[in-house]
């Protein structure tokens, strides 16, 4: 069947359908892809519980921020160029190489002397998340028909379940019985036996032709993004918005991009084809896909502060409200696919939309009084919701091309998601900051707890309301979808 896109435009494809996996035995392959994507979930949740003790020990308090902003940094612009990459020369090595630089860098994160060194070794750690997170998506959609990746994919979203809650209790296990060097070592096992499982079941057959490597796209897009995405993190934190660097990083930034595009026009075998810019399809999951990215940061970073600061309940109470919402996304995403194989990839995730925008709605409606029950109902329906939009909208995405351009496409789509968290996190955070200063008391409170209750609440009310109009975006990216889609496999 005819794909919808322009795939023919792709020169040189490299790997087809009858090869890849063709000796492959899918179950431990499907495991050591879960045990690579579970080394990114783990990871992006044993260090918070730590903090205090590496500051302790490394000092660098100002800094600390930093090892999280430059993880999500490295692994946001280098997506795109291990997906073009894995389209080129397979995805074994690809992901191989991945899970060796993030183990490696796991070493050194543990070895680390200072604060500096910690963080340089966190963005070598994000180089490696970069390779192997679109990968073991692209791998999912290689190996298995589109009947039954909705399913895989209810089991690849019970990872990031488990590890919301297996990474914060095994960082406060090593800090309290071990040393905080330890929730980078515990990774090295993980990759070894993920890296030994995918190596030893995982085969493709590649045709091995030469490829002009674009060097100058991939440097653009680099810097480019690279600028954008720090502006959008640290503006109004390290700068002031309307500061030189406020206005001049993320615009230099924007200047590269379209650079980047023109230069992609011309380029024998772009990181990024146009044509990805020209299907409708495409745009519009990749909307959608940004907004799942900011909401889902605005409810990650405010609903366990609201909890706290307002409502008054502890780290753990306000943690497991939170894992509502992790719990409500895969139980969605595993019933997601009998809906889309009946009713379309387009019906299904309008479903998901408008439920994911009445659980934002129920935020809302949170007041000082609203207990803690209320909180964590409302993440487990937006957790529904969202599994209803992300599985469906990636899986028509990567179902509507060819197996040569499957990487770029998923590797489009989670840099989206990249960028969204990066303009999630400068737009709450604003928000959050006016909030504050509109309010007496706001802006002169050192600390969260400092700030009373009524105060925090008002402005965390503007960003719950923010985060609606984010869920009505992406209603109306969804509902821009084609109504007909074509499937390649």
């Amino acid at each position: 069947m005819a794909s919808q896109t322009e795939t023919s435009v792709d020169p040189a494809p490299v790997i087809t359908r009858a090869s890849v996996g063709l000796r492959s035995e899918r179950g431990p392959v499907l495991l050591g892809v879960m045990l690579s994507m579970g080394l990114i979930a783990i990871d992006a949740t044993i260090l918070a519980t730590a903090v205090p003790s590496v500051v302790n020990d490394l000092g660098g308090f100002s800094q600390f921020p930093w090892l999280f902003s430059v993880f999500l940094l490295a692994q946001a612009v280098t997506v795109p160029i291990f997906a073009k990459l894995s389209d080129s020369y397979g995805r074994k090595p690809v992901i191989i190489t991945g899970i060796v630089v993030f183990g490696v860098a796991s070493v050194l994160c543990g070895f680390a002397w200072s604060m500096p060194a910690l963080i340089a070794f966190r963005a070598l750690q994000g180089l490696g998340a970069g390779a192997v997170q679109p990968t073991c998506m692209t791998i999912i959609g290689d190996i298995y028909s589109l009947a039954e990746r909705a399913k895989v994919q209810g089991y690849v979203a019970s990872v990031w379940a488990i590890s919301s809650v297996v990474g914060p209790t095994l960082g406060g296990v090593f800090v309290d019985f071990l040393d905080w060097r330890w929730i980078f070592f515990v990774n090295v096992p993980l990759a070894l036996v993920a890296a030994w499982m995918i190596s030893r079941h995982f085969h493709e057959k590649v045709e091995r032709v030469r490829h002009k490597v674009d060097v100058t796209g991939a440097v653009l897009l680099t810097l480019g993004s690279t600028l954008l995405i720090l502006g959008l993190l640290e503006g109004g934190v390290l700068w002031t918005w309307l500061s030189l660097p406020g206005l001049g990083v993320p615009a230099l930034g924007v200047a590269l991009v379209v650079v980047f595009g023109f230069v992609e026009r011309r380029a024998a075998e772009p990181i990024l084809p146009t044509w990805v810019l020209k299907n409708r399809l495409l745009i519009t999951t990749s909307l959608a896909s940004l907004t799942v990215g900011a909401v889902l940061i605005g409810l990650t970073s405010y609903v366990p502060l609201y909890a706290q600061s307002v409502l008054g309940h502890s780290a753990l109470v306000a943690g497991f409200a939170l894992a509502a919402l992790t719990l409500g996304w895969p139980i969605a995403a595993s019933f997601a696919g009998r809906a889309y194989l009946r009713v379309g990839f387009r019906s299904t995730a309008l479903i998901g939309t408008v439920v994911a925008l009445v659980g934002v709605a129920g935020l809302t409606l949170l007041r000082p009084t609203s207990s803690i029950w209320q909180v964590g109902a409302t993440c487990f329906v937006i957790g529904l919701g969202m599994g209803w939009v992300a599985a469906p909208t990636l899986i028509a995405a990567q179902s509507s091309v060819e197996w040569n351009v499957r990487g770029v496409v998923t590797g489009t789509s989670m840099f989206a998601r990249s960028m969204g968290s990066a303009l999630g996190i400068a737009v709450f955070g604003a928000i959050a900051n006016a909030g504050l200063g509109n309010t007496v008391g706001g802006n002169n409170a050192s600390t969260a707890s400092a700030i009373p209750a009524s105060v925090m609440a008002v402005a965390l009310q503007h960003v719950f309301l923010a985060s609606a109009f984010g869920a009505v975006f992406m209603l109306l990216a969804v509902f821009f979808m084609p109504r007909q889609i074509k499937t390649v496999g």
